[in-house]
């Protein structure tokens, strides 16, 4: 009784600490989210020059982070709606909504009257309710500048039968928030976490809320037990029971002035429902210990529903501060949880059927060749971890690292001879897995057991490279990714902050975030010279060379250590242009 009692008081002085530096942000977000709550309704009269639904075919969008990416419910289609982008110099926010047709792979771009206010970092899930529902909560606004953010706490849902926007009113929701996490659970949604920042404070949260999609009312649930720390961008995933698994995530405390620590989570919980799914239900708090092999400790990945019980999670960053260096970590791997076994294991790529049969016919006939003697095989190979470090001018040391798995059920098959018969199987040309190059913050979608990479982003130095590419892997097969749209990080603009002196005017312009691009009286040239305003090509030049990082004896120094002394220099120039060609347009 004693110790319970301890951690009773304990968890009430946290409530009563958090409560206090709630307001003491409120008040201080206030007068930022007066200024911007201008600009905002600036834009939404824009907006409401929109009488008519049109859905036009459209190449595909230009590179954001932090929009919304699901999957229809009823059709073969994805939906993608906001986010921003960063050049540099300014932010860019968006509100337009993209569908993405799969079996066409092409993109429609669908103007509907009275959409959302621009926004990112919000949080969409799917239902499928009369015709299929888009539900969306939060998120925020920025200043052209980055250093004013407004965080929204509306409610909206896209009827898309009838392709209309609701915004949907109700009292005792949560407070403004983005990089919280919901989804949809037993005609409810469930939000849990997030941030709330200013230019001088920031707060994140623990609480969770749910909203009755029958009722239309919002209940702050009060579980008992001791839940998650507060937090933002968790992997959140509902149960086929009504029960809710929070895993992960990232928060940051102000240790000193001007001085904040940034904290991984890797603790893993479950939040139970006590009933049958009604809105008096007892919700409880307990610690989840699950088995295998977790995800190393990262942000910014992504989360998705997976077959066969499963969710998974893809990419992430793992960033380390030091005293004269930034590292940051980027992953493209994939790891699984089973969640009736309460596991996690790493995804495994087993490659093509046909390149499966060859290897086996391969083995065959060395086994005869070699007289009925016993075939002498390499070592099993594991996953291939390829690290790169690009130092910035300014001395900045960044790290990037891509983990290639070893194909399952080939273990006896070494990755040199692999890319020996691919060789010849191809006529001579260099046969190499297509993988999304490592990431954070990628959007991701699962359709018919197939998962969907949309962007994403990854750092050198100072500078952020914001992608737009998709990609698609079949989670049944889980043989071999499938490039759907590429694009070249090259033509990207970045603008340094010494080129910044800009006119007022030019910061609205940048935060309506392609709002030329909606002009129906501008013509093809017209629209050609917009986007090569906003995204020139990155021009050549040392900082160029930097970026890339091009040194045939650092790649071939990798595939050395991977395959070892023994291998021949043959065979460890070909995992080299492999290893290389996995980064660049062009192998070394």
């Amino acid at each position: 009784m004693g110790k319970k009692g301890k951690r009773d008081k304990k968890g009430k002085g946290a409530e009563k600490t958090l409560a206090k530096m709630e307001k003491k942000v409120s008040r201080r977000a206030k007068k930022e989210e007066e200024d911007l709550e201008a600009l905002i309704a600036e834009f939404q009269s824009l907006d409401a020059k929109k009488t008519q639904v049109i859905e036009s075919s459209c190449p595909p969008p230009s590179p954001r982070l932090n929009c919304s990416f699901c999957a229809h419910p009823d059709r073969d289609e994805l939906i993608l709606f906001g986010g921003e982008y960063f050049n540099g110099q300014k932010t860019y926010l968006y509100n337009e909504l993209y569908i993405y047709h799969i079996r066409k792979n092409s993109w429609a771009k669908l103007d509907i009257p009275n959409p959302p206010p621009r926004r990112c970092a919000h949080q969409a899930a799917v239902v499928p309710t009369a015709g299929g529902q888009l539900w969306i909560f939060g998120g925020e606004f920025a200043s052209p500048n980055g250093e004013q953010f407004y965080h929204y706490k509306d409610l909206w849902v896209l009827h898309l039968a009838t392709k209309t926007w609701e915004q949907i009113k109700a009292p005792g929701g949560p407070s403004g928030r983005s990089g919280h996490r919901m989804v949809a659970c037993k005609r409810q949604l469930i939000i849990f976490g997030g941030f709330h920042e200013s230019a001088r404070d920031f707060i994140y949260y623990n609480d969770v809320y749910t909203f009755n999609l029958d009722s239309f009312t919002w209940s702050k649930l009060a579980p008992a037990g001791i839940g998650p720390a507060p937090r933002s961008g968790c992997q959140m995933t509902p149960t086929p029971e009504g029960n809710i698994i929070i895993y992960g995530g990232y928060s940051k405390q102000r240790i000193k002035k001007d001085v904040d620590k940034g904290t991984l989570h890797t603790d893993m919980f479950l939040l139970k429902a006590e009933g049958t799914g009604k809105e008096e239900d007892r919700w409880s708090w307990s610690r989840l210990s699950p088995s295998g092999v977790k995800p190393s400790p990262r942000s910014g990945f992504a989360v998705a529903a997976a077959p066969n019980n499963r969710c998974l999670l893809f990419g992430g960053v793992q960033d380390e501060e030091e005293e004269e260096s930034i590292e940051g970590d980027f992953f493209n791997d994939i790891y699984f949880y089973d969640i009736g076994k309460n596991r996690w294991f790493p995804a495994q790529l087993k490659g093509p059927k046909s390149e499966r049969r060859k290897r086996r016919r391969g083995r065959q006939a060395e086994a005869e060749a070699a007289g009925g003697e016993e075939l002498q095989l390499p070592p099993p190979q594991g996953p291939l971890e390829i690290v790169k470090e690009v130092v910035a001018e300014d001395g900045t040391v960044m790290t990037i690292k891509q983990v290639i798995p070893g194909a399952a059920g080939d273990k006896d098959r070494s990755g040199s001879e692999e890319e020996e018969e691919e060789e010849e199987e191809e006529g001579g040309a260099l046969g190499q897995p297509v993988e999304p190059c490592p990431r954070s913050s990628a959007m991701v979608a699962v359709k018919h057991g197939v998962l969907y990479v949309y962007g994403g982003m990854f750092e050198v130095g100072d500078r952020q490279v914001t992608l737009s590419d998709l990609h698609s892997i079949d989670l049944h097969r889980m043989d071999q990714w499938k490039v759907l749209l590429e694009m070249d990080p090259k033509t990207q603009e970045w603008l340094e902050e010494s080129e910044s002196d800009e006119e007022e005017d030019d910061d609205v312009e940048g935060a309506e975030g392609g709002e030329e691009e909606d002009d129906e009286s501008s013509e093809e040239d017209s629209e050609d010279e917009e986007g090569e305003q906003q995204h020139p090509a990155v021009q050549p030049g040392e900082a160029q060379a930097q970026y890339l990082a091009r040194t045939e004896q650092y790649w071939l120094g990798l595939a050395r250590s991977h395959m070892g002394p023994e291998a021949k220099d043959k065979k460890v120039l070909k995992v080299a242009h492999a290893m290389a060609k996995t980064f660049y347009e062009d192998p070394i």
